[in-house]
């Protein structure tokens, strides 16, 4: 097991949490309030007190159908079918004198028919059922007792429950974490299953519990939990734990929740708050829906005018049957002598002609009825049926790696695969690995790095020059380390001393070695070191800093370990850094900072971020090697890498004082505004910063991308995808995957030309968004003009629109513009954009 081997150490504070030192403000004073109201006795599920609060457990059902509701359920599904309603209206009558036939030649395809359907919801619901019952029969261990911890299944565990999940265990219903293998009771969580994100998200306990590493810790363990009511919000939380007399504020700092996994942890501790329904991820859920395909919606219209033509012919024959019958009998003279007019029924009595032809009409109805094809129904389920066992078979839909086939969990959508038009797709773990690897660097306006990247390979292909793939292959024999397929002689094997800014180079490796928030784990039988890393860029950093002379191997409580290249001398030394505050990462900040104190004494703020923020936070001093490294990152954006930027400053000792007063105020608050401020703070710090140079990292595309996107084109389907990149590295990688090709048309709506430059700079900021507002409908509708003006033998059209021009195009009154020339692209690309933006482009 990992964990034997694992050094324990102090990772203390890694995201400046302060777990036990909050106040209660702002949403915390609403406990015990409407909406908050939960009370949870931990590690005394079975206590008088918890079981009259009558928490529902935690068995789940996701199947669409019970024992109880399956008849009516059923039945209501099949007579929504047109066709279904007539055949039993049929049926109903065949009873009756009025139909032509006798009622099991009516009845029994009826019954076949709705049987037959009915029969198939069953099989895929049973199927549902299999996963439910595969789900609540896991199993977890739970305190029961005297400190000792026994395998329970899912479905048994009661709120207030203590559990110990272990590593890559999935979590059985919403925990409060308590504590972890960690000393600092942080762990790992992975939550692809909640939101789709594949970066981990760190997780810490609060102090008061964060020591309780050991099973036998909780022998006498008690605690009480107040927090907030079921709800379906996956990111916020409100609550407290008392804990020996003391009261201690819960944040979604503390929450896991079910549906996401422990990773890069051995094991955690938790107590249940919400089980089963109640969970966040089920209360975000809706049961199975009622879906019907287009082609079973066509064919509803389908039978509605074959039913109206039905109609046609018997009002039409009854108005003639009618006639006919009055003057069946006339100075007693019968002319339709067989039907005996003169001694009938109603069905002929020509006295009640009126009478005669409504039944005629109905008679009609019925005798007709072949006219609605009641098979065409079982045609098509029968059809789909076998649809979804080709799916379920299908070893070209088969995923080898994580030996999943693909799965159809229900046959009433078969066809709609066929009538996709357009794919939203993220470009980072969907058309790439989300491995990355550092390839290239820019320190000191000088650019280190002989990497070749795909893109480059791509373009190398579009120019037909051969020689690029050479180097490609050679590049990837060398590359044997993860994360690091760098390769330099002028700053590898400690050469870099010998550099003409030999000074900037060490501070731009030891930022690397510094600034981050991975874990050293070491492995005791061969010492070898490796890295926790809550994304894949942060593990390619460390690894890359290492690899070139500056080994990050410790974190303690307070402070960063590292094993450095000493310039003088050439040997390793050991350096510790006292690690004082991290500024974390955000989509918003796009960058982080660490402040640590050198062993000199020296305060050091070091940061790296995207160029868009960084350039503007640098000093007048510090731009020495501004336009040399702005020209490196175009180059490694046209290159299809990720790029960084790195920069530091000193501190003096009243300035950081009173910036760490500020912060730590405000990371203690516990307010719904709390994470605002502490970003408006650490935009104060982070400015006058002195320019090292650049990082750059490949996230290589997933096999088989280009010709997937390729054959999609074929079959005429578009492809929008959402990045985050700059606009040139969006362009190129779309060369590299073939989501742009040659010949395409490129519609390019941005917002960095150069009038929009001069707006943004104006004091009148109101007026520039207007401008800018403007400029982006100017492009859009000459986008516009050209689509409308096209036609195939020219080309299809590509749309590529930055983040800040997608924020004016998605206004209210521009959208319907924008979504018109989008969808009338074979391609979009959407650079630049934001977590929210991508939502919202999703949405529209």
């Amino acid at each position: 097991m990992a964990g034997n081997r694992r050094k324990k150490h102090h990772f203390s504070r890694i995201h400046a949490f302060s777990c036990g030192k909050t106040s209660f403000k702002g949403d915390h004073s609403l406990i015990g309030g409407p909406g908050f109201s939960r009370v949870v006795h931990c590690n005394d599920p079975e206590s008088f007190e918890a079981s009259v609060l009558n928490y529902s457990g935690n068995y789940v059902r996701t199947t669409k159908y019970t024992l109880a509701t399956f008849f009516p359920k059923a039945l209501f599904e099949q007579f929504r079918r047109v066709a279904n309603v007539y055949f039993l209206i049929c049926a109903i009558l065949s009873f009756t004198p009025l139909s032509p036939y006798s009622a099991v030649s009516n009845v029994l395809p009826l019954v076949v028919v709705i049987g037959a359907t009915m029969g198939k919801e069953v099989l895929e619901d049973w199927r549902r059922k299999k996963q439910d019952i595969e789900v609540n029969n896991r199993k977890v261990k739970v305190h029961c007792g005297e400190g000792a911890f026994d395998y329970t299944k899912w479905r048994d565990l009661k709120v207030g429950d203590v559990v110990k999940v272990e590593k890559d265990e999935f979590f059985p219903a919403d925990l409060i974490l308590l504590s972890s293998s960690y000393e600092e009771a942080i762990c790992y969580v992975e939550t692809t299953n909640l939101d789709g994100e594949t970066n981990l998200k760190l997780k810490q306990a609060l102090d008061a519990t964060s020591n309780m590493h050991e099973d036998s810790n909780f022998q006498n363990f008690k605690a009480i939990i107040r927090c907030e009511d079921p709800n379906a919000n996956l990111y916020t939380f409100v609550g407290s734990l008392e804990l020996e007399e003391q009261q201690y504020p819960l944040t979604p700092q503390q929450l896991l929740l079910r549906d996401s996994k422990l990773r890069n942890t051995d094991c955690i501790y938790g107590a249940v708050i919400f089980t089963g329904r109640d969970t966040k991820v089920f209360q975000n859920s809706t049961g199975p829906p009622s879906k019907r395909s287009k082609v079973e919606r066509r064919m509803d219209k389908i039978i509605y005018f074959l039913f109206g033509i039905l109609v046609l012919m018997s009002f039409i024959g009854s108005i003639f049957f009618g006639i006919a019958t009055r003057e069946d009998l006339q100075d007693g003279k019968m002319k339709r002598w067989y039907l005996r007019p003169d001694d009938t029924t109603a069905y002929y009595d020509p006295k009640r002609a009126a009478v005669a032809a409504v039944l005629h009409f109905l008679t009609a109805l019925m005798l007709y009825g072949y006219l609605i094809p009641i098979s065409l129904y079982v045609s098509i389920e029968i059809v789909k049926i076998l649809q979804s066992i080709f799916i379920n078979q299908d070893l070209h839909m088969y995923y080898e790696e994580t030996d999943k086939p693909a799965r159809a969990r229900t046959s009433n959508l078969n066809e709609e695969l066929g009538q996709v038009d357009t794919i939203l797709s993220d470009k980072t773990g969907t058309l790439t690995c989300n491995s990355m690897e550092f390839i290239k660097c820019s320190i000191a306006g000088t650019s280190y790095g002989r990497g070749v990247t795909e893109v480059e390979r791509a373009m190398a292909r579009r120019k037909g020059s051969p020689l690029e793939e050479e180097v490609t292959e050679e590049q990837e024999d060398k590359a044997s380390i993860k994360g690091f397929n760098f390769e330099d002689e002028r700053i590898m094997n400690g050469s870099w001393v010998n550099e003409p800014h030999a000074d900037v180079i060490q501070k731009f490796l030891r930022l690397l070695a510094i600034c981050h928030t991975a874990l050293p784990e070491v492995d005791e039988e061969n010492g070898k070191i490796s890295y926790e890393a809550e994304s894949p860029d942060e593990a390619a950093f460390v690894i890359a800093a290492r690899e070139l002379g500056f080994e990050f191997y410790e974190r303690t409580q307070t402070s960063i370990s590292v094993h450095e290249l000493d310039p003088v001398t050439g040997t390793k030394v050991e350096r510790s850094y006292s690690l004082l505050n991290v500024l974390e990462f955000s989509s918003s900040r796009k960058r982080m900072s660490v402040i640590v104190r050198s062993e000199e004494g020296t305060l050091l703020l070091l940061s790296k971020g995207a160029d868009s923020v960084m350039f503007e936070r640098l000093a007048e001093n510090g731009r020495e090697f501004e336009e040399q490294t702005k020209e490196h990152i175009n180059e490694y954006a046209d290159a299809g890498l990720r790029t960084l930027i790195l920069a530091y400053r000193e501190l003096d000792e009243k300035e950081y004082k009173q910036f760490n007063e500020e912060f730590t105020e405000a990371k203690n608050s516990v307010s719904a505004d709390r994470e605002e401020l502490a970003e408006e703070i650490a935009e104060k710090i982070e400015k006058n910063l002195i320019l090292l140079g650049a990082t750059a990292v490949e996230d290589k595309l997933q096999n088989g991308v280009p010709e997937c996107i390729d054959k999609l084109a074929q079959a005429g389907i578009k492809l929008w995808v959402l990045t985050g990149d700059k606009m040139e590295t969006a362009i190129n990688i779309g060369f590299a995957c073939s989501l742009l090709r040659q010949g395409m048309r490129q519609v390019i709506i941005s917002s960095e030309t150069p009038e929009s430059k001069t707006l943004e700079k104006s004091e009148d900021k109101s007026a520039a968004a207007a401008a800018l507002k403007a400029s982006v409908l100017h492009q859009l509708i000459r986008g516009k003009e050209l689509l409308d003006s096209s036609n195939e033998s020219l080309g299809p059209l590509a749309l590529i629109i930055d983040g800040k021009s997608l924020t004016y195009a998605l206004e209210d009154d521009v959208k319907d513009l924008f979504l018109e020339l989008a969808i009338g692209c074979a391609s979009v690309i959407c650079c630049r954009s934001s977590p929210k933006q991508k939502a919202l482009v999703s949405h529209s």
